[in-house]
């Protein structure tokens, strides 16, 4: 294979790569807002919001810090928990 090849063969398998990365850092944010804004949000004044939990801080973290795969089931989870609709995932 010459040198053009191994650049479109490598472009095809890195920018979809990429694409999915950033779809789920984006989906990662969105879970972010909607719990600091329906299940926990510890700079909000008002004393509905429980202290935070532990689990939750670290996936949010995680999400932050490009590990979605270990931050997205946890918020999903406790957002579902609170009855909240999850966004598309798309």
């Amino acid at each position: 294979m010459n040198r053009t090849g191994w650049i479109v063969l490598v472009a095809c398998l890195v920018l979809p790569a990429t694409t999915f990365a950033a779809d789920e850092v984006r989906y990662c944010a969105e879970l972010i807002k909607l719990y600091r804004t329906y299940v926990n949000n510890p700079e909000d004044p008002r004393p509905t919001y429980a202290s935070p939990n532990v689990a939750h801080e670290e996936a949010i973290a995680s999400c932050k810090a490009g590990r979605t795969a270990a931050g997205i089931p946890t918020l999903e989870k406790v957002l579902q928990d609170n009855k909240v609709t999850l966004p598309d995932r798309s």
